[in-house]
C-alpha cells in the first residue's frame, strides 16, 4: 500500500504529541510492507527544534506553502492508495479540500485532537477542518473513542468514524535499568486547562510532602509558577530520553486536557508510553479509562492530593512493581504500535472496499 500522510510534524516532537504518535505508528505500518510518504509544513518553530535527524521508515518531505504542496506533490497524492490528513495541519481546510479533489484512493482525516476539534467546530472555528469537509473523508480516524464516534457519523456526516488511539512504540519504549530520582514525575507541555489538575495532583502533594522528590518536564511553562523546592523542572525531554526519564520515576502522573475529560475515551500517548516502560501511573479520572487499564491493578486513579500521597507513601514495593508489570502486559497485548498499525491497515482496506462498492453501484445505475 502506498500511503501519504500530511501531518503537523514528524520531524519535531517539541511542544506537540503528534510527532511521537506518527513515528511509532508509521514505523510499524512500514514494517508491514507498506510505503509511506510524510509531508510536513516547514515552520520556523519546528525547524528550530527538529529531533528526527534521519527517517528510516518513511520518506519525509517539507513544503513551504499550500501552492508548493499542490504543484510538487500532486502526482504522489493521485497515485496513493490512501491519503491521510492530520489535525492541526496549517491551512488544513485548504489542504483537505485539495486532497479530496485530487486523490484517487481512500482519503482519511486523522484527528489526534478530536474533543478540541469538535469544540472548535461548534464555535465556528475552522482552523484545520470544517463541517463541510468531514463527509468528504472516507474515514475519520479519531484519538477519541466511545460515544464521540457515533456523534461524528450522525451529527457531522462521517461515512465511517473509527477509534485509532495513540500507542506505544515498544521498540523505543521499554523498561530500563537505572537509579530512581523522583517519587512522582510529570511529562507534558504546559496547557492552561491542565495546570489546575497538575497543581492539585503534583504541586500540592509536593508542598505537603517535602521529603519526597518530584519533577515536571516539558516546555512553555510560565515563569511565574511557584514551584515547591522539591519539584525539579526540566524544559524538554527528547523522545529518545523518555524511557530513561520514566525509569527514574517511582510513579509518573497522567493529566488529561479538559476537553478530553469531557468527551471521555481520550487516552494520551504519555499514558501508553509510561506503561510500556513499566512505570506505575497515577492518573486523573475520566470516562473510558477503565476500558484501557484496570483501576487498582494496572493504574492508580486520583482525584485529590491525598489520593496521590496515599499511593506514594502507602504502596509497598511488590505491589508497585506488580502494577507496573500488569500495565506493561496490557500495552503489549492491546496498545503497542504494531497493534495500532494493523488497525490502521484494516480501516483503510475497509474504506477502500466501501469506496469500490459505491463506485460499482453508481456504474450499475447508469442508463444503458
Amino acid at each position: 500500500m502506498k500511503l501519504v500522510v500530511l501531518g503537523l510534524s514528524l520531524s519535531s516532537s517539541w511542544g506537540n504529541g503528534h510527532a511521537t504518535t506518527y513515528r511509532g505508528l508509521l514505523r510499524a505500518f512500514a514494517a508491514r510492507g507498506h510505503e509511506v510518504l510524510f509531508l510536513e509544513r516547514d515552520t520556523p518553530w519546528y525547524a528550530a527544534h527538529r529531533d528526527l535527524k534521519r527517517c528510516r521508515f518513511a520518506q519525509l518531505e517539507l513544503y513551504a506553502t499550500v501552492d508548493e504542496l499542490q504543484h510538487r506533490w500532486r502526482t504522489a497524492i493521485e497515485a496513493a492508495d490512501a491519503v491521510v490528513v492530520g489535525s492541526y495541519v496549517p491551512e488544513g481546510v485548504a489542504v483537505g479540500r485539495w486532497v479530496q479533489h485530487t486523490a484517487r484512493g481512500v482519503v482519511a482525516f486523522y484527528d489526534i485532537d478530536t474533543p478540541v476539534t469538535l469544540v472548535k467546530l461548534q464555535a465556528g472555528d475552522n482552523e484545520y477542518i470544517s463541517t463541510e469537509l468531514i463527509p468528504g473523508y472516507d474515514l475519520y480516524l479519531s484519538f477519541t473513542g466511545g460515544p464521540t464516534l457515533r456523534r461524528l457519523e450522525r451529527s457531522y456526516g462521517s461515512p465511517a468514524a473509527r477509534a485509532l488511539y495513540c500507542s506505544a512504540d515498544t521498540e523505543a519504549y521499554h523498561p530500563m535499568p537505572g537509579p530512581q530520582r523522583w517519587d512522582l514525575s510529570y511529562l507534558g507541555t504546559y496547557s492552561p486547562d491542565r495546570q489546575p489538575v497538575l497543581r492539585r495532583l503534583l504541586i500540592e502533594p509536593a508542598r505537603r510532602a517535602p521529603h519526597l522528590k518530584f519533577c515536571v518536564a516539558g516546555p512553555q511553562y510560565p515563569a511565574d509558577i511557584d514551584w515547591p523546592a522539591n519539584v525539579q523542572r526540566i524544559d524538554h525531554v527528547r523522545p529518545a530520553e523518555h524511557p530513561s526519564f520514566y525509569a527514574a520515576s517511582r510513579y509518573t502522573l497522567n493529566v488529561t486536557r479538559a476537553d478530553m475529560v469531557a468527551a471521555g475515551y481520550s487516552p494520551s500517548v504519555r499514558l501508553f508510553e509510561a506503561a510500556a516502560c513499566a512505570t506505575p501511573i497515577i492518573s486523573d479520572v475520566w470516562d473510558g479509562l477503565s476500558t484501557l487499564f484496570e483501576p487498582g491493578r494496572e493504574i492508580v486513579l486520583a482525584r485529590s492530593a491525598a489520593d496521590v500521597l496515599r499511593a506514594l507513601e502507602s504502596t509497598d514495593e511488590p505491589r508497585r512493581r506488580a502494577m507496573a508489570e500488569a500495565a506493561r502486559r496490557r500495552i503489549l497485548a492491546e496498545h503497542a504500535a504494531v497493534r495500532r498499525a494493523a488497525e490502521l491497515e484494516l480501516y483503510l482496506r475497509e474504506a477502500a472496499a466501501a469506496r469500490a462498492s459505491i463506485t460499482k453501484a453508481q456504474l450499475v445505475s447508469l442508463p444503458t
